[in-house]
């Protein structure tokens, strides 16, 4: 999945993603976790760069990689908006190889859920291990099997509105729990000015993960799990009532 068409609205979809206070909790993991002072940054599946601009601006070197091509030409965009130095990649994140170790590697937005087969994860997490220095952290969020399975995953219709442009997304889910996945399907319908000027349906395929079987994958792949807690709160605790949730690994 590549988002080539779901990409081109992304930004005023996610328009009420709060970027700020995600980075500021990735700071937080980072003075709390971290054995050493964390400069390089890996961003992957980095979107169109909500992350890695807000980073690069509180003086961390950013490098960003993502499989969609309009993505990742919409982060360049942004990027040169902002005047910061990040560079992005149009890559897969199972098998790119930038020839270059990081302090630290992070994958938000629970971008891992997007490598549904379990190949997949490990292909991904053996290479972000091959990508850092001993003792780097790596952080990401995804979907908790625990709370998929007792919430159950349902329909929903988000309208956003920028000026006289309108999106109006509806969502249908349905699960494939055997397989640990949920099939998104997702129709949009763009207007201006009252007037339709795109529709399309696109369906996102994602996984979900179990906290032990996570913590499973990322010591196989040479990591260390120093925390598995809900997104953005430290202290947190992880049940079936939490959907998204956050591993924070040292690479050993």
């Amino acid at each position: 999945m590549t988002f080539d068409r779901y990409a081109q609205w992304y930004d005023l979809i996610y328009r009420d993603k709060d970027y700020k206070t995600e980075c500021d909790f990735i700071e937080e993991i980072f003075q709390n976790y971290s054995e050493k002072s964390v400069r390089a940054i890996l961003d992957g599946m980095c979107g169109t760069g909500g992350h890695a601009i807000i980073l690069a601006k509180r003086g961390y070197e950013l490098m960003g990689i993502d499989a969609s091509e309009v993505m990742i030409e919409t982060a360049e965009k942004k990027r040169k908006q902002a005047k910061v130095n990040i560079a992005f990649h149009v890559m897969d994140l199972r098998q790119f190889n930038l020839n270059k170790r990081f302090d630290a590697a992070i994958c938000m937005f629970a971008g891992v859920d997007y490598l549904p087969q379990t190949q997949d994860i490990l292909k991904t997490l053996s290479n972000i291990r091959r990508h850092l220095e001993k003792d780097s952290l790596f952080v990401f969020d995804f979907w908790n099997g625990l709370a998929v399975l007792r919430i159950l995953p349902s329909t929903r219709i988000k309208t956003v509105e920028d000026g006289g442009r309108r999106i109006i997304r509806i969502t249908q889910p349905a699960l494939d729990a055997f397989h640990h996945l949920c099939h998104v399907h997702y129709h949009l319908l763009v207007t201006q000015d009252n007037a339709l000027i795109d529709e399309f349906e696109e369906t996102h395929t994602v996984r979900y993960f179990f906290p032990q079987e996570m913590a499973h994958y990322l010591e196989d792949a040479g990591f260390e799990v120093l925390k598995i807690c809900p997104f953005l709160d430290l202290e947190g605790k992880v049940d079936e009532n939490v959907w998204n949730i956050v591993a924070i690994a040292k690479a050993i």
